[in-house]
């Protein structure tokens, strides 16, 4: 671990709860590998005490911090600016602190396209099929959206994520031109036909989480096809009955682990400038 000097610039992690993140172990690894003088801390802080907490780390000036749940949707409000990601999403899980001025972004769906990239997939231009509404899907449409892919149909069950998700499919359609469309889930021939036509299926759902790892969200393999990319943001366990389904099916796939790390990758260039030393913190944390 670094010396803490009085120099030492602070960043961390507010949510509840945040005892079990890696995220951490993650940034001040990387922090020590470029010998740089920051710390990384983790602070429980829900939505009844978030607004206080961001005024206290203002004060101090601190460089920034990261926002997991509860807090990511709450924090759109408190911060100055907003990158257009976090405006279209309304959530915000990384704040930037410039002497005072709180902007507020969403790295979660750069994660994903860098996790994509990083497993070999070159998916910009090409259209995905995105089941779910919910934080990670939303964070994942926007920047997919945002970063160039021709059209992404869109799955919910008709939840409360839903009439948020249409919100976010018309400004995504009016900000961008990625062909966005939403869909309902029940409908199972509109489902297999926008996989036919998709490059890239993505699970944005916590279905085959574990405790529920017996679960995938499509158990009809026959709406798999042979040049279709299956990916799960899911990464507990390590490959769900979805991933384990498509592999079977001849599908290259991918989980959601590579997308944790390059979302803490993002943030951490946001409050450094430097690029996070992700080999290491690969082979440390995440192999």
């Amino acid at each position: 671990m670094n010396q803490i000097t009085g120099h030492t610039k602070l960043t961390g992690l507010l949510g509840s709860p945040v005892a079990h993140s890696i995220s951490p172990m993650m940034h001040n690894e990387a922090f020590q590998q470029l010998g740089l003088d920051y710390v990384y801390l983790a602070f429980d802080v829900g939505t009844d005490t978030l607004e206080k907490a961001v005024e206290g780390l203002r004060a101090l000036n601190v460089r920034g911090f990261n926002l997991t749940m509860p807090d990511k949707n709450l924090m759109c409000s408190l911060c100055d600016k907003l990158s257009a990601a976090s405006e279209i999403s309304g959530a915000v899980n990384t704040v930037v602190n410039d002497n005072g001025v709180l902007t507020g972004y969403t790295t979660d769906g750069i994660g994903y396209m860098r996790a994509a990239k990083d497993a070999g997939h070159d998916i910009i231009g090409k259209k995905m099929t995105l089941l779910g509404a919910g934080g990670a899907a939303t964070a994942i449409l926007v920047q997919a959206a945002l970063d160039g892919l021709s059209e992404i149909s869109v799955f919910s069950i008709r939840d409360e994520f839903f009439s948020r998700a249409e919100k976010t499919v018309d400004e995504l359609n009016h900000r961008t031109d990625c062909k966005v469309r939403l869909y309902d889930f029940e409908d199972e021939s509109i489902l297999r036909r926008e996989i036919a036509e998709s490059a890239i299926l993505t699970n944005g759902t916590s279905v085959g989480m574990l405790p529920g790892a017996d679960r995938s969200i499509i158990t009809d393999t026959s709406m798999f096809h042979k040049d279709l990319i299956v990916s799960d943001v899911i990464y507990n366990p390590w490959e769900t009955l979805l991933l384990k389904l498509a592999r079977e099916a001849g599908c290259a796939t991918f989980n959601g682990l590579y997308m944790l790390m390059y979302q803490g990758a993002e943030a951490f260039r946001l409050w450094t400038g430097q690029d996070m030393p992700v080999s290491t913190i690969k082979e440390a944390y995440f192999s």
